[in-house]
């Protein structure tokens, strides 16, 4: 929390203008019906902000109180309302099962250990409503060679695929290192319609359905 705090407090809202493919979701979620969405590690609130002015009622949730306020300071400027929490994402969520029709998640689940990682993800299945929909956004291993000198990060290893930056805005940050068949693997519980690589950031995207929850739950 105190290292997102420092981030916010020292770059403000940090990202301006929402996920590349975020226009491609709203077409796809008006489609499917979409109500109420969940934005989990909703930031300085780029998303949240730009989904009620689509006519979603929106629910965000984060661990920094000073990145939540400027998104309610966002919001007021706008004339909009949201519901935000402050809260940890990797501990069992504030929210009822079957909540909401659909969760976005930008650049958030993959900042801890592989093990915290599966918990939130069930927390996720546990919230959404049947076959409700998510949009994901995940840490990818780059190739060094593609990287600016001045964009490199000196990295310490503290498990398998999973890292902390010794420099940079995200010092100390867990990061874990995703591929496309581990994200098959992790998020198996849903119809995946679809992985690919942002054009600008480099991270992976899944877009995917819940599947039966009656298969998922059974003991």
């Amino acid at each position: 929390m105190k290292q997102w705090n420092k981030i916010f407090k020292r770059n403000g809202r940090v990202f301006l203008k929402p996920q590349e493919d975020i226009l491609k979701i709203v077409k796809l979620f008006k489609k499917k019906g979409v109500k109420r969405i969940l934005d989990l590690g909703c930031g300085s609130g780029r998303h949240i902000v730009y989904l009620v002015k689509h006519g979603f009622e929106v629910y965000g949730i984060d661990i920094a109180p000073r990145g939540l306020q400027i998104t309610k300071d966002w919001l007021k400027k706008e004339k909009l309302r949201a519901n935000l929490k402050i809260g940890n994402v990797y501990k069992k969520l504030p929210y009822k099962n079957n909540s909401f029709d659909a969760l976005i998640s930008t650049q958030t689940l993959h900042h801890n250990r592989i093990g915290n990682i599966r918990k939130l993800i069930k927390e996720i299945e546990r919230i959404l409503k049947p076959k409700g929909l998510i949009f994901i956004t995940v840490s990818k291993k780059g190739s060094i060679k593609d990287i600016p000198k001045e964009k490199l990060w000196k990295i310490k290893f503290i498990a398998p695929r999973t890292f902390v930056p010794l420099s940079h805005n995200e010092k100390g940050l867990i990061h874990y290192w995703f591929n496309k068949k581990l994200l098959r693997k992790e998020f198996k519980n849903f119809k995946i319609y679809d992985i690919w690589v942002e054009s600008k950031e480099g991270h992976y995207c899944l877009l995917g359905e819940l599947k039966n929850k009656t298969k998922i739950w059974k003991i």
